[in-house]
């Protein structure tokens, strides 16, 4: 199959869909009105609260959603071949992903830029605003351990792809400074810096990586490990104009370029897919993804298609940056569209790649050699990039090596490949590090609300001390799991719970839509609902069984075994309470004829009755 079609298909689906689609729900459920006053104005604080540039914003959201997700999970599920990945991510990221996205960020904004947790105990019920608070918690732990085990997987004992990394931090907190307060508002001035800056951090790599400075930028998995959580403490705590903002912003710029080139290279090079359309292992067997194809295809590709994750982003930092009501559309459904090519490119990548080279790549040697499969082209492919790339698994590696090959088979470029292969590991890199550094700020929102009914003064984000608190909390969770973790342990339990959340934000979104007087409508959330929940319950249900219960019984994985049975079944019971609690909701709606407005029951029967706007309930 020539990856030309492929990418021609995917544009033009996702355009006429944003086109179209995302128009359709903007005028018709949630009506947009730019005359409504935005959080970001209303409770501007300068850290946390800031009236930001749409195409900034932008570039924040989408560095903020697109992590691990969009580029290992297609990596990873191209075990099935090429076609399952590639009809979901289309499907599910149009009539789901955009959906989830675009509703919660709405409902956010119209709610002072609250977390999903706060805008379920008011949609739906304090109940279910409790059960989502633990199980969002759980969640974020759970996918910031995912995506950066991928980080750790690709940098430790790579000097050229740490220091590259490393220059990005000082490279954004000067663009921060540029655009901030020494050239207020010069963002073009900002971004081409920045930009050069990261470029020039690529180039010199090479020279840091064979002088004495190797040393300092060599990593152990420990170091790295070490060194992602020190950086996502740091992160999280600085206002978010600083580092955060515009180290997405300019990572923004470096994903949508090098996606651009990337396609550009496709059209160029014509590479051919050598994975079959679908495999051997869509009945289960798998070396990399333990399971059939149905259900955990659905868990195994998750931001390219739908992902949880992003209603945490879309109801965290976004909504307390958003301008105007207006920018809600290309931001919210906009940016999954964008994401969702950049998973089709990533499934492109990695099905170039010999089926043999592919599995040598993303198996220890011990699994690969159990396959009874061959190499064909691996040692060529660690003689050009100057790493050996075998027995590296999780993705990033051989996502790599896939991008490289496509950008070294483009005219000129040839005997270039070890600086497209360190380009494609930083550009991964900062993926994960831009979703690490908003998902741990996210998480500390969400101790700081959670606690602050515990304790008063926790819940002021502005507050110093609670915010170091709850900082050093979140971050010390999901290291330790990275620490103790695999792929093989961690993924599964990650894509099991960022899916649940997508359904629970889909389920609040429903009774958002009915609670608004909008049945007629609520078709585009319940549909994706009903799908993303049934299939994850299921594949939850065979994580517990047939991965994590076994993992009790290995010497040395007991207690991770335990952990993992443990949270994957309390996310299921969270999951299950507020299906529940939202069913009940719609009963009192629609049976009933009782809707909540600013927390207080009123009936249809009511003189003066008026169903309440999108997420004002």
């Amino acid at each position: 199959m020539n990856a030309v079609y492929i990418v021609i298909i995917a544009l033009l689906f996702t355009a006429i869909a944003y086109r179209y689609y995302s128009a359709f729900i903007a005028a018709k459920i949630l009506a947009l009105d730019d005359r409504r006053q935005m959080p970001s104005h209303e409770l501007h604080d300068g850290t946390n609260y800031h009236p930001t540039n749409k195409i900034v914003l932008f570039g924040h959201h989408f560095a903020a959603i697109s992590g691990a997700g969009p580029l290992i999970g297609p990596v990873l599920a191209a075990q099935f071949g090429y076609a399952p990945g590639l009809l979901w991510m289309l499907l599910g990221a149009v009539i789901a992903g955009g959906v989830h996205d675009f509703l919660i960020l709405v409902a956010s904004i119209r709610r002072k830029g609250r977390s999903l947790a706060e805008i379920a105990r008011h949609e739906v019920s304090p109940l279910a605003g409790a059960v989502a608070s633990v199980a969002i918690l759980i969640i974020i732990i759970v996918a910031l351990a995912g995506l950066g085990l991928a980080v750790v997987n690709a940098l430790h004992d790579s000097a050229w792809g740490t220091f590259t990394i490393a220059m990005t931090i000082p490279c954004a907190l000067f663009v921060g400074q540029w655009m901030y307060k020494i050239r207020k508002g010069k963002i073009v001035e900002a971004s081409l810096i920045g930009v050069a800056g990261v470029l020039a951090a690529v180039i010199f790599g090479s020279t840091i990586a064979n002088s004495s400075l190797a040393s300092i930028f060599s990593l152990s998995r420990e170091g790295i490990i070490i060194a992602i959580a020190v950086y996502g403490f740091i992160a999280s705590v600085l206002p978010v104009w600083m580092l955060l903002c515009p180290r997405d912003y300019l990572s923004s710029y470096l994903k949508i370029g090098t996606i651009a080139l990337l396609i550009i290279g496709v059209f160029v090079v014509h590479p051919t897919l050598k994975m079959p359309a679908f495999s051997q292992f869509v009945h289960g067997n798998g070396p990399i993804i333990p399971g059939k194809l149905f259900p955990f295809l659905f868990i195994t590709i998750a931001c390219g298609a739908i992902s949880g994750f992003h209603s945490l982003v879309s109801s965290g930092t976004t909504p307390k940056m958003l301008n105007k009501e207006s920018d809600a559309r290309l931001i919210g459904y906009g940016a999954m569209l964008v994401e969702s090519v950049v998973s089709v490119i990533a499934l492109i990548a990695a099905c170039s790649l010999f089926p043999g080279d592919y599995f040598a790549i993303n198996l220890t040697p011990d699994k690969f050699a159990a396959l009874g499969m061959s190499t064909t082209n691996l040692v060529e492919l660690s003689r050009q990039v100057g790493e050996n790339v075998a027995g590296r698994p999780g993705g990033a590696v051989s996502l790599a090596v896939g991008f490289a090959q496509i950008f070294s088979g483009i005219p000129g470029m040839r005997g270039l490949m070890s600086y497209w292969y360190h380009f494609a590991i930083m550009f991964e890199a900062l993926f994960i590090l831009t979703t690490i550094d908003t998902g741990t700020r996210v998480a500390r929102f969400l101790v700081q609300e959670f606690g602050g009914r515990i304790w008063k003064p926790l819940e002021r984000t502005h507050w110093l001390p609670g915010s170091l608190l709850s900082t050093g909390l979140v971050v010390g969770a999901w290291a330790y799991f990275i620490w103790t973790g695999s792929v093989s342990t961690i993924w599964p339990m990650f894509g099991t719970a960022n899916q649940l959340l997508a359904g629970v934000a889909l389920a609040v979104a429903t009774v958002a839509i009915i609670n608004a007087g909008k049945v007629r409508y609520v078709w585009v959330s319940l549909v994706p609902m009903a799908f993303v929940t049934v299939t994850t319950l299921y594949a939850g249900w065979r994580n517990i069984f047939d991965n994590f219960l076994p993992l009790t019984r290995q010497p040395g994985q007991t207690v991770l075994g335990v952990i993992n049975v443990s949270l994957t079944a309390i996310i299921m019971v969270c999951a299950v309470i507020i299906l529940f609690e939202s069913a009940r909701r719609v009963y009192k709606v629609l049976v009933k004829g009782i809707y909540t407005v600013h927390g207080r029951e009123i009936r249809r029967t009511d003189p003066g009755f008026k169903a309440p706007d999108f997420g004002e309930a």
